[in-house]
This record gives structure tokens, C-alpha cells and sequence, in this order.
């Protein structure tokens, strides 16, 4: 079935195939590259992004960003919370409601029964301990039954914390 000439064949076929690759490689790259590419570039526009390259990211801090916060903003990342928390007084869901939540005792919710864990982290909520608190809960409070995995962006986490302050 299989003699020398048949093995023969093939091979020769494989061998004409990755021939024609090579030589239409060859052709392409003689018509569409130029032949000054590896030329240096006559004429340089400064647009100014590479001065913005050079100057190191300043990262704000909660304070700062909390000043500057965009509650609007952060309507469009209440909908991360709203499966679990209402912003309406007395409407607890999984979690307790969030209705006046800024500078509130923690753990003061009637009606529901909070994990020990919050009870002993803090006294009240204030901005920075909720901005502690949403940015990494299980961090915050060891033991909380919040399995919220957290926003890391401070300027995020101000303009929720804004937005919880706004409507509540």
C-alpha cells in the first residue's frame, strides 16, 4: 500500500507547500514594507504625552478623594450593593439597610442580627471606616459574614460613599 514512491510524494508536496509560504512571505514583505522602514523619522510631533510619562501617578488618599467625590458617580456602583443592601429606613435585605449610614453606630440596625466581627472592629461608621470597610471587608472586620470581595479605586469608594450619604 505504501511503497517508496508514495512516501516520496508526500514528502515532496510538504516540502513544495512550505516552499510557497517562503517565497509569498518574500513577495509580500518586498511589496508592503518599505524600503526606508528602519529609517530614522524625519520630523517628530510633541503631542505631550511623553511628559505625562515621565511624572510618577499621584495617588489620592481617601480625605482628598472624599473632597472631590461625585455622587452621580456613584449611583452606577450602588448597583454592586443593591442585591444585598436597600438604601430605605427599616428595609433590611441579606445585609442590613443602608439608609443614613454615614456617621452611624455599627451594628445598631433593628431587625438584624449582625456577625460579631463588625460589632468589635469600630464605633461608628464613618466615612473612612466605610471606605476601610468597602475596600476590603473580610480584611477590615476577620470573621465579617460580608463576602463582598471589595473596590480597590479610592476615587470608586469616595463617590459611594457620597452617593450612600446623598440619598440616605
Amino acid at each position: 500500500m505504501f511503497d517508496t514512491m508514495v512516501i516520496t510524494k508526500a514528502a515532496t508536496a510538504i516540502c513544495a507547500t512550505l516552499l510557497v509560504f517562503l517565497l509569498g512571505n518574500w513577495a509580500a514583505t518586498e511589496i508592503y514594507v518599505p524600503r526606508n522602514a528602519d529609517a530614522p523619522q524625519a520630523f517628530v510631533i510633541d503631542t505631550g504625552e511623553d511628559d505625562a510619562d515621565d511624572e510618577p501617578a499621584v495617588e489620592l488618599t481617601f480625605e482628598e478623594a472624599f473632597e472631590v467625590a461625585d455622587a452621580d458617580a456613584g449611583s452606577r456602583l450602588w448597583s454592586q450593593c443593591r442585591a444585598c443592601h436597600a438604601l430605605d429606613d427599616g428595609n433590611n435585605g441579606v445585609g442590613p439597610h443602608l439608609y443614613n449610614i454615614v456617621d452611624r453606630e455599627i451594628g445598631v440596625v433593628s431587625g438584624f442580627n449582625y456577625s460579631g466581627a463588625l460589632t468589635d472592629a469600630a464605633d461608628v461608621w464613618t466615612p473612612e471606616n466605610l471606605s476601610a470597610f468597602i475596600e476590603n471587608p473580610s480584611g477590615w472586620a476577620p470573621g465579617t459574614s460580608m463576602s463582598f470581595r471589595g473596590i480597590g479605586s479610592v476615587e470608586d469608594r469616595a463617590n459611594l460613599i457620597a452617593y450612600m450619604e446623598r440619598e440616605g
